[in-house]
């Protein structure tokens, strides 16, 4: 029983991420949720540890696309690149706070994503999400209603771990 749940939660990811996907991608693997693709572009080989919300707060415009994502890009040596696409657009005058491992994070972002300010920023998140069952980015919505992405974090850890030897970090 437990093991049809996760290929049902694995297809239901599947489904939900792949249409969204414009390049081809080759899946490396799937970690309670978490998904690793590898793809090789004319630019260069990219890599990336991929989850969506498990909790939503409120009505989602965007929850099809809705996103959290580790970037490894080692022929730009842009690395371990933390980005996250709302489940809705926020209001250009909110800050967006991620928060995982007891720690707060303020993001930098447009109405539909957001991403870390710096590099630093981007190995303390991921420490963090290490340490932790679960992470929230939060901010307030076009709308004026809050906007609160939930994320288990099991599997996240190997999920960055494969993504960066896919792409031989």
């Amino acid at each position: 029983m437990k093991r049809r749940k996760l290929l049902i939660l694995t297809s239901v990811l599947m489904a939900a991420l792949l249409p969204a996907m414009a390049q081809a991608k080759v899946l490396i693997n799937i970690f309670s949720g978490w998904a690793v693709f590898a793809e090789n572009d004319s630019a260069a080989k990219h890599c990336y540890a991929i989850a969506q919300p498990t909790e939503l707060a409120g009505r989602d415009s965007l929850k099809g696309n809705s996103s959290f994502i580790i970037g490894f890009w080692p022929q730009r040596s842009q690395n371990y690149q933390i980005y996250v696409r709302f489940s809705r657009e926020r209001s250009s005058n909110s800050i967006v706070t991620l928060s995982a491992g007891g720690r707060r994070f303020r993001l930098d972002g447009n109405r539909v994503e957001a991403w870390a300010r710096d590099k630093p920023m981007d190995m303390a998140i991921i420490a963090a999400l290490r340490s932790s069952a679960s992470m929230s980015i939060e901010s307030i919505g076009r709308d004026g209603r809050a906007i609160v992405d939930a994320y288990k974090l099991r599997g996240a850890a190997t999920a960055i771990d494969a993504a960066a030897l896919a792409c031989k970090i």
